[in-house]
């Protein structure tokens, strides 16, 4: 963590407040002066402001149910912020776990710990994200079929030289399906089926690795313990 975000974690201060502490040369880290707020400095570090040791705060970990019409920052744009929901402290600390496009809703996971979140959305942990598809085309399963063999194999997205990682469907109705994918590219799910000819008209996120959404649209809480360690070094 770098050390002007620790001194925004452990006290009151600003990230302004904080930087300026620092150039003035009243933090320490380890015994040693340090001016450089870019810093990396690490739990078992001993930093001191002014002589007094500092602690951060404990990471937060939250399950939201994103509405439509919401965008996944941390303030307003076109589009009302999803913290509109959120009734924290501090909630500019927070950010979010792999963003759903404004028209998608569903899961979507929140904090103030990076390394958590780079597991889950680093591709190569192959942390799984299920979301349930509305297609604007109905298939039979027959054709259901060729698309599932298709998105298995990967698919080349229109602008991309990499086919996608390998992604399974489940067909729940015609228009229907359950897809269950490894990596976030851009609008991948809109694009995916765009590839094979057909368009989503509504999506939903559903599942993140073994975490089901749970709450209704607009709420949210907090992760257990077990929860947040399912997530650790994911390689589902």
């Amino acid at each position: 963590m770098r050390l002007d975000k620790f001194l925004c974690k452990s006290t009151a201060l600003c990230k302004q407040e904080a930087i300026q502490s620092i150039h003035a040369k009243d933090v320490t880290v380890n015994g040693v002066v340090v001016t450089d707020a870019s810093t990396q400095v690490h739990e078992n570090n001993t930093v001191l402001l002014n002589g007094e040791r500092l602690k951060a705060r404990d990471f937060r970990y939250i399950l939201m149910h994103k509405p439509a019409g919401t965008v996944c920052s941390n303030v307003d744009e076109v589009y009302p912020s999803l913290f509109r929901y959120l009734n924290v402290d501090k909630v500019s600390e927070l950010h979010i776990v792999g963003r759903l496009d404004v028209d998608t809703t569903g899961l979507v996971l929140v904090t103030d710990d990076g390394r958590w979140s780079f597991d889950i959305t680093r591709p190569s942990n192959g942390c799984q994200k299920v979301y349930r598809v509305q297609l604007s085309r109905p298939m039979s399963s027959e054709s259901a079929q060729v698309v599932a063999d298709t998105f298995l194999k990967g698919v080349l997205l229109q602008g991309e030289a990499k086919l996608t990682l390998p992604a399974t469907m489940e067909q729940i109705a015609p228009h229907e399906v359950r897809l269950t994918i490894t990596e976030g590219r851009f609008h991948q799910v809109k694009r995916m089926f765009a590839a094979v000819g057909n368009r989503v008209v509504s999506l939903h996120r559903e599942q993140i690795g073994n975490l089901r959404l749970d709450v209704v649209t607009e709420q949210w809480r907090y992760l257990t313990l077990k929860e947040v360690e399912s997530f650790r070094n994911h390689s589902n």
